[in-house]
Order: C-alpha cells, then sequence, then structure tokens
C-alpha cells in the first residue's frame, strides 16, 4: 500500500477544498473523490439554485480545485449504499418513533467504509476528509484516539464516533489543528474558489428541511397507512396526532393543539399509537440507555467512572457517570438533568481532555433520579 497517497474526499465546499490543498502541499499524491450520494430527483426538495453537495455545482467546484493542483479527481457514484445504509435506515427510524442522526450513519458506512474500498483499489494508504475534529495514535493503549478539534465551534467528533480503530488508522484530518476563521484565511491564501462558499445546516438529502415532505413523497403508500392518534397531557386526550412518524421528542410547534401554555413532546408510544406531551420542565431526565456500542479512544469504561456525554450535535457535554457497560450497552446517569432526550440521537462520551471514549445510539430513557 502506496503510504504516500491518500484519497480526499471533497465534496465541493471550503472544508474539503481546503484539507485537499493542505496534504499536496505537504507532499502527499492526493486524489480526489466526489462521492455522488443521492439527487434532487430522487429525494425532493430541491432548492431553485442546486448547490449542496452531490450537486453539479458541488462536483465541479471540487474539480476545479483538483485541476488548480494538478491531481485526479473522479466523481464515483454510491448511491445505492447510500440509500441502503443512511435513507432506508432514517425513514425505518422516524417510523419506529425515533429521530435518527443520518451524518453518524454516512460517516461509517459511506464516506468509510466506502471511501476505504476505493483506497484499496487506488493502492492508497490513507482517506482524509475535511471533518473539524484531531486522530493520534497512543502507545499506552494501542489503541487510534479521536480527539476534539482546536475549535470547539465547529468541532465534528460527535458525528464520528462510530469510525472502527481499522477507519481511524487509515485517516488523516487534516482540519483538526485549524478554527474555521483560518481555514477561510487558508481557503483565501490558496485562491481556491470555494473560499467564501457558504455552509450547507440541513440534512444533505433533505434540502429544504421539511422532513415530513420527504417521507410523504419516500414512501407514500406506507405514509398513506399510518393511522392518527390521541395526544395526551397528564392522562387526558387534548387533540389527534397526524401520525407517529411526524413528531419528535422536544418538539413544540406543529402539535396541532391550543393549551393555553406552551407543551413539548415528551413520549412516543408505536405500540399504542400515542403522543405524550408535557410541560417543559418534565422533559429532564437523568439516566438512558445506549446500544449499538462502539469503543474508540478507550476499549472498555468502568463502572462508576466520571465522564463527559452529549446527547445530541450541539450539546456542549455534561458530566455523568457509567452505570453499568458492556461491549454493546452503556447505561449512564447525568450529575444534572438533561432536556429531551431523544432515542435514536447518538450518545458520544468523552473524557475531560476531550478524547472521544466510546459512542452509542439512544435506545431507552429512565425517569427516574
Amino acid at each position: 500500500m502506496n503510504k504516500n497517497r491518500v484519497i480526499v474526499a471533497m465534496s465541493g465546499g471550503v472544508d474539503s477544498s481546503v484539507a485537499a490543498a493542505l496534504l499536496h502541499r505537504e507532499g502527499y499524491e492526493v486524489i480526489g473523490i466526489t462521492m455522488k450520494t443521492w439527487g434532487f430527483m430522487e429525494v425532493g426538495g430541491a432548492p431553485k439554485h442546486e448547490s449542496g453537495c452531490c450537486s453539479l455545482d458541488a462536483i465541479f467546484d471540487a474539480k476545479n480545485v483538483a485541476t488548480q493542483f494538478d491531481f485526479p479527481h473522479y466523481t464515483v457514484d454510491f448511491t445505492e449504499s447510500f440509500e441502503k445504509a443512511v435513507i432506508d435506515n432514517f425513514v425505518d427510524e422516524y417510523f419506529s418513533g425515533r429521530t435518527p442522526n443520518p451524518c453518524v450513519i454516512c460517516n461509517k458506512a459511506i464516506k468509510w467504509e466506502e471511501l476505504l474500498e476505493k483506497a484499496n483499489q487506488l493502492d492508497a494508504q490513507y482517506v482524509a476528509t475535511g471533518h473539524y475534529a484531531r486522530v493520534d495514535y497512543d502507545e499506552k493503549s494501542q489503541r487510534y484516539c479521536l480527539i476534539n478539534s482546536e475549535d470547539s465551534h465547529k468541532d465534528q467528533t460527535y458525528a464520528l464516533w462510530g469510525l472502527t480503530q481499522e477507519s481511524l488508522s487509515r485517516t488523516l484530518l487534516p482540519l483538526g489543528k485549524y478554527t474555521k476563521k483560518e481555514i477561510r484565511k487558508l481557503a483565501e491564501e490558496f485562491n481556491l474558489k470555494t473560499a467564501n462558499k457558504p455552509e450547507s445546516m440541513e440534512i444533505c438529502f433533505v434540502a429544504d428541511n421539511n422532513y415530513e415532505r420527504f417521507l410523504r413523497e419516500r414512501v407514500p403508500d406506507k405514509i398513506a397507512d399510518v393511522p392518527e392518534g390521541d395526544i395526551l397531557y397528564h392522562g387526558k386526550v387534548v387533540g389527534k396526532h397526524r401520525g407517529i412518524p411526524f413528531y419528535t421528542i422536544g418538539q413544540r410547534k406543529g402539535l396541532g393543539i391550543a393549551l393555553g401554555t406552551p407543551v413539548y413532546v415528551k413520549e412516543i408510544n408505536v405500540e399504542k399509537n400515542i403522543i405524550k406531551v408535557a410541560d417543559k420542565e418534565e422533559l429532564l431526565e437523568y439516566v438512558l440507555t445506549a446500544n449499538q456500542i462502539n469503543y474508540v479512544s478507550s476499549s472498555k469504561l468502568s463502572v462508576g467512572e466520571k465522564v463527559i456525554a452529549k446527547i445530541r450535535y450541539s450539546d456542549p457535554g455534561s458530566e455523568a457517570e457509567i452505570i453499568t457497560t458492556s461491549e454493546t450497552e452503556i447505561k449512564l446517569k447525568f450529575i444534572s438533568p438533561k432536556s429531551a432526550i431523544t432515542p435514536g440521537q447518538s450518545l458520544v462520551i468523552y473524557n475531560n481532555n476531550g478524547y472521544v471514549l466510546a459512542g452509542g445510539i439512544i435506545d431507552r430513557i429512565e425517569n427516574k433520579k
């Protein structure tokens, strides 16, 4: 395997463009790959101007950077793999009353597993992306570690907890030691066409951020069979919901009920087909259990161990204590209660130095202190 050759995932945005430019400057033999994972014709919700990842504009922007630095660039069709691993999971989770994080699945199954397979075919030792995170090898534990980015506001380790030791051993993350401001400056110094390109904040295949529209168009027959059901507030029926897939824990808007006080979705019961709403302070919980565990910087966690845990991407992290742990499941208790803990979202566990110890999918919440 050529240890000087690196496959760079290029979305056409400023971050992946700078990642490729930095690695090229360091002397790596860069091969740019734009991963086509979906199209607006298939997923709907297309904006007036296609500028997001997988659009023609994005592909051309990535190719422009490759041409500028004279390294090869290819567009590879991963739509079939993406549909099975990411989109089907997205739909299934909402029908199960859970709220998925498709970026986590995409990073593990597509951006790394599929990209590493492509790297093998091209005799490349490494893959690289424009994620804000760091990878290092710890001699003592003999593990590859995933570590917070220097830019805490842009840190993306939360979405990378699913990466295996094999994946991390072949990963380069050149942006981890920079801030976003510094990356924009570097893009200007490199004279990149993408230097001032805006960022997209929505899920890539739901460009209009309208999940209900996406589900109705994606699986119309399945949606047609979804029954309405009761909305309960403190045990009393206060309205009807449109169908389980259209709600998520913590939701306030679009409930279609007026109680004279703000209420939020607290529980989604698929078996009984009911949505329970509650006052804001009733969303606070202490204990959760996560499954589908992947140990990252640590090979195990200990009962009673104090950690920092995040329950959503924007979560700054809170102190927690490990209650039980195994290879497949972790239960922990937050020192202070967390609001709107949501099944389907990721639990990511850190130590005080910003190392990702482990991650998993939130499965259930216990209503106790």
